[in-house]
């Protein structure tokens, strides 16, 4: 008399987000409970994760494999043999169960199979081809996205200050998330934002996290590093040149991530005050230098003074304001004028410069228009001793983000297309 197998019943779901492919494991359960009862099959166990099958190492598919082989033979219900394995190591530790009599029945509502030697081909078969699907489709995603990268495509969600274009397959500048990007770049240059407060000014203009709370520091420097705000794409640790509009201008980048640097490596500074006429004039007794400091009046206000440092001996000249060290120096400079001669010869100079500046400017224009051009031709040699495996690595991603970087400060995006 033939005893039938208890059975394990296994659902499995690709993704382990909740919120996408939900409804497949429940609609498993139902489908196999309902093809149980019909086959008057009895349920020992049931067993449902949401992972991909496409590398081995799925906890919940281990933990089950592990009480089939202490097993003295059981079954296992599964919807269709691709949501078991989609790799040669899961599928092949089935396959030897089945060897070993652990597993004495596999049933699937949509592929029936006895452990026979025909039937054991045909379930390799089964898995083979769901390795091949899951392979095939993987390369597949590799080669859209290496296609996109050459149209210079944005490749997933657009990051925040851009929007996607379904129409032309690319992002945009988000017509309000673009202008609080620009504002806030403009804020950090300044240098007296921390990440908490500027987090706060965000948050200010309704940019917070899913929490309604300001965004995290993690989050603000994610932002104020992110080249595609250049106009650049990043692709596993590799920056790529984007065919969309960029959102910062790269002085303004560039003079941010200076911001950064300074504040991640804070120095001490002695505060400097500000005395205008130190260094200009020495004592007329003494010739000493003229040294300034601060002092306090009767009135409690306070005033900077000026006197002779007597550095080379005993000096009679007293402390003066500065407003009236100021009035006797103007007093000074109203007596010194400049005869016609030398006027002429300084308007003259002054066009002189004007012309040279004009010309400097032409100048420029050519010289970065070949800078462009040299970018161009050092990043296709550059490509091309890389492919050749002339270079490693990493020093190639090195000199590919220097180059990079280099022809963004040449020029505009149009100029670059």
């Amino acid at each position: 008399m033939n005893i039938k197998p208890k059975y394990f019943l296994y659902a499995r779901k690709s993704t382990e987000e909740d919120d996408r492919q939900i409804m497949s494991i429940e609609a498993q359960i139902f489908e196999l409970r309902e093809y149980a009862r019909r086959e008057n099959l009895e349920i020992l166990e049931e067993f449902q994760e949401s992972k991909s099958a496409k590398m081995p190492g799925r906890e919940i598919f281990g933990e089950m494999m592990a009480k089939v082989e202490k097993s003295d033979g059981v079954g296992i219900l599964c919807w269709h043999p691709d949501r078991l394995a989609r790799n040669s190591v899961d599928g092949g530790r089935i396959i030897y169960a089945v060897d070993t009599r652990k597993i004495v029945s596999l049933r699937f509502p949509t592929f029936w199979f006895e452990p026979t030697p025909q039937r054991l081909f045909m379930l390799q078969v089964a898995f083979g081809q769901s390795k091949y699907y899951s392979d095939n489709l993987a390369e597949n995603i590799k080669r859209g996205f290496r296609q996109k990268l050459r149209r210079g495509e944005w490749l997933n969600l657009a990051p925040f200050g851009y929007q996607n274009n379904p129409l032309k397959h690319n992002i945009e500048p988000h017509p309000t998330e673009a202008r609080i990007v620009k504002l806030m770049f403009e804020e950090y240059v300044k240098g007296t934002h921390s990440y908490i407060s500027l987090a706060q000014f965000l948050a200010d203009l309704g940019v917070v996290s899913k929490n309604r709370t300001p965004l995290a520091k993690f989050s603000i420097k994610r932002i104020l590093i992110n080249r595609a705000y250049l106009g650049f794409i990043k692709h596993k640790g590799e920056w790529f040149d984007g065919k969309f509009e960029p959102i910062l201008s790269p002085a303004l980048f560039e003079a941010v991530q200076k911001v950064l640097k300074t504040k991640e490596r804070p120095r001490k500074r002695k505060q400097k005050h500000d005395f205008p006429f130190t260094g200009l004039f020495r004592c007329a007794e003494c010739n000493s230098m003229i040294s300034a400091q601060w002092a306090t009046g009767k009135s409690g206000n306070r005033y900077r003074y000026y006197r002779c440092s007597k550095k080379r001996g005993r000096c009679s000249q007293p402390y003066i304001q500065e407003p009236e060290l100021a009035r006797q120096i103007k007093a000074r400079l109203q007596t010194i004028s400049l005869c016609d001669e030398y006027t002429d010869w300084m308007l003259n100079k002054a066009k002189e410069w004007e012309r040279e500046e004009t010309s400097s400017s032409q100048s420029e224009f050519q010289n970065l228009s070949v800078q462009i051009k040299t970018a161009e031709t050092k990043m296709e040699k550059l490509v091309s001793t890389y492919l050749d495996g002339d270079i490693p690595k990493q020093t190639y991603l090195k000199k590919k983000d220097e180059i990079l970087l280099a022809s963004a400060v040449f020029g505009t995006k149009e100029e670059r297309f």
